[in-house]
């Protein structure tokens, strides 16, 4: 009800201004010293054309911008520029073709000229450019502006959230629980397999050096990320028994994309958490590119009788920090025997919001 009322706001404005514009134009124009007679064919098919040509324009414009926001998020000029290009390039023949069929077509119905036809086509042409110019970048001007106020006021409203959420998160994994588990295994495996034991000390420094040198960092590239992944995973494997089993399939070059830190291990450890799984049966979780864009990370469902309580720390972190760089939405689904998780890929120019803590 709300997208609809802000729909017909929409078309009332642009009505009004499409009106206002027509209408000034209209008794600016010498008459002879007459009124204008706004009732003749000659004024019904340029009011007619006005009130086309311009909402085309618009709407055009408006899908072409969605379109690239959805693509890219934040537009930059670039972006804009060719926006304005492809409405120009859309509208340019429907234009033409539109005061072709009046002046050529339809002269003896709406008296549109009574000399060269082809010079007044030019006229009226010409004119219908300049004025879907005009509107195209009245348009777009209105568009960065409220972009730009949608950006600082997201930004305002999630900085401390996000912050606080991504410090917490990385204070998480090296906590004083989070050590003492994993201790706790590797004294086990002293006694039990020496050389497992040495391979689980490789993958705890590997990490803890990857939280340390990430810390500062909101945003990593997917090949960082699937190496912590696969240690965590190793850790993980040991500590519960070979319970859990992870796949990757990544049909993009993981270096050329970023997403935020600990994504992947925030989204594994939320299916450890909320479903049961043993080594007779075992979670499966796989990791996998969906086109170039995206990228899915799908569990085992089988959810636990009594779940604990929950930090904080999962999906909804993850929605607030992609908030901050896309428009692109992380998808949830749950189906009956899998869980499916769906991440934007961030491209690596993303412009990347530093954040102070104070």
């Amino acid at each position: 009800m709300e997208m609809k009322k802000k729909g017909l706001q929409k078309i009332a404005v642009r009505f009004l201004i499409v009106n206002v514009v027509y209408f000034l134009i209209k008794l600016t124009i010498d008459h002879g010293g007459k009124a204008p007679n706004l009732f003749s064919g000659q004024a019904v098919f340029y009011y007619s054309s006005a009130i086309v040509l311009f909402f085309s324009t618009w709407e055009i414009n408006d899908r072409l911008i969605k379109k690239y926001q959805e693509r890219r998020g934040a537009l930059s000029p670039k972006d804009y520029t060719a926006i304005i290009g492809w409405t120009m390039a859309i509208m340019t023949p429907l234009a033409a073709l539109y005061y072709y069929i009046g002046i050529f077509h339809l002269n003896h119905i709406c008296h549109l000229h009574d000399g060269d036809p082809w010079l007044q086509w030019r006229i009226d042409f010409f004119r219908a450019m300049l004025l879907s110019v005009a509107v195209i970048l009245f348009n777009v001007f209105y568009h960065a502006l409220y972009q730009k106020r949608e950006l600082e006021n997201k930004m305002t409203a999630l900085k401390k959230e996000v912050v606080t959420s991504k410090y917490k998160s990385l204070k998480s994994q090296i906590s004083p629980h989070f050590l003492f588990n994993s201790l706790n295994t590797l004294t086990s495996l002293m006694y039990e397999d020496r050389d497992l034991a040495s391979d689980f000390v490789s993958r705890l420094a590997s990490c803890y050096r990857y939280i340390l040198d990430n810390r500062e960092e909101d945003l990593v590239s997917l090949e960082k990320e699937l190496g912590f992944l696969d240690s965590f995973m190793f850790m993980m494997n040991v500590r519960h028994e070979g319970a859990l089993t992870i796949k990757t399939n990544i049909k993009v070059s993981p270096v050329e994309y970023l997403i935020p830190t600990l994504t992947l291990q925030m989204l594994v450890e939320n299916a450890m958490k909320h479903n049961f799984y043993s080594k007779e049966k075992p979670m499966e979780i796989l990791v996998e590119t969906r086109g170039k864009q995206r990228l899915v990370v799908q569990n085992t469902f089988r959810k636990r009788a009594l779940e604990e309580e929950s930090t904080g720390l999962g999906i909804q972190n993850v929605k607030n920090r992609y908030a901050f760089y896309t428009s692109q939405e992380v998808l949830v689904e749950e189906k009956e025997d899998v869980f499916v998780v769906e991440i934007p890929l961030l491209p690596r120019d993303i412009k990347d919001i530093k954040m102070i803590v104070s």
